[in-house]
């Protein structure tokens, strides 16, 4: 007789899962591992999760392209948090018979990138990680750059979506001027948010802070580049929260190196960031370890979800189901 189901729980980077939801109806069910550390590759993955039946994701931290998928030959269900996840190869799940579930949200935890992108955009512009570090080393204010007041200068935000729009926002409370742009922003939203829609290059040259706010596609990998950084004020703050690989990163180094900018930045080409990776001991940065959804809001739907999604799989009735294609295949 088969032993229990097994049910893996990725990439638990600030031990937040076991408290988050109640497992014990589950762990009744399955047996139930946390993973607290990311994969070093696709053939780690493989090899770690090759014995379960159902994988827990968070978000995009482990890549699932259908080359994992297919090295797991146990696997009948993935969940995934949140409504979309681009590095998931639903197809090649749906090929296998394996049942995709999410996850989805509510109240005020979808504002919460956007409010880490204004933290990031205050940090830079007063340089408070610089002051606290000087507190905490013995010293006061010698050595800790002057900042800049925000009230009157100009924020351009990259993407005008709903994270956009909540940024535009802030910085428009703050007495900013907001312009923005992006490939396929309307007049009809720019006015809707209440900034001024601008070509790429003028919200490059005009804006003293830039602030991105897209998804990660082909269309916006290394959509700022060499060029792009170039063309910014000097001592203007750049802000990504959305993904690492929409900034060049070789490009945005040398800007940093050569003093030219301030990145403030949530999020990287590789996370976690390689210990040795050169942006650590940049200067003109503000950085934090991709913390922009991580709320505990976001986490209290996170996770009591994945938990009755798979315990809804393991009774037969699959629950909030993104390829019902896959149930007439599922074993």
């Amino acid at each position: 007789m088969a032993g229990m189901p097994k049910v893996a729980v990725l990439d638990d980077w600030q031990d937040v899962a076991k408290t988050s939801a109640d497992w014990s109806r589950l762990q009744a069910r399955a047996e139930v591992v946390f993973f607290a550390d990311a994969f070093a590759d696709e053939a780690d993955a493989a090899a770690k999760l090759a014995d379960f039946d159902i994988v827990l994701s968070m978000r995009e931290r482990t890549p699932l392209p259908g080359s994992l998928i297919n090295r797991l030959p146990k696997l009948r269900m993935l969940g995934m948090t949140g409504a979309r996840n681009l590095s998931l190869d639903t197809p090649a799940c749906t090929a296998r018979g394996i049942v995709v579930c999410n996850t989805q949200g509510g109240g005020y935890a979808d504002s919460a990138t956007a409010e880490l992108a204004l933290g990031l955009l205050l940090a830079a512009a007063r340089g408070i990680p610089a002051g606290d570090a000087a507190i905490r080393a013995g010293g006061f204010q010698r050595g800790v750059p002057v900042g800049i007041g925000l009230a009157g200068k100009t924020l351009g935000v990259i993407g005008l979506g709903r994270l956009g729009g909540y940024m535009a926002r802030y910085a428009l409370a703050l007495r900013m001027t907001v312009i923005a742009w992006s490939q396929n922003l309307t007049e009809e939203r720019a006015n809707e948010v209440g900034v001024r829609k601008v070509t790429k290059a003028e919200l490059l040259s005009r804006s003293d802070a830039i602030s991105i706010h897209l998804v990660l596609s082909d269309r916006s990998r290394g959509l700022i580049g060499a060029a792009d950084l170039a063309q910014m004020k000097p001592g203007a703050i750049l802000i990504n929260t959305s993904r690492g690989p929409i900034i060049d990163e070789a490009a945005l180094l040398e800007a940093l190196h050569g003093r030219r900018i301030v990145a403030a930045l949530d999020v990287f080409d590789r996370e976690p960031l390689p210990k040795d990776h050169p942006l650590r001991t940049a200067p003109n940065t503000v950085l934090t370890p991709h913390l922009g959804y991580g709320v505990q809001e976001t986490w209290d739907g996170f996770y009591p979800q994945s938990v009755e999604n798979a315990l809804a799989f393991l009774e037969g009735k699959p629950l909030r189901v993104t390829n019902p294609e896959a149930l007439g295949k599922a074993g």
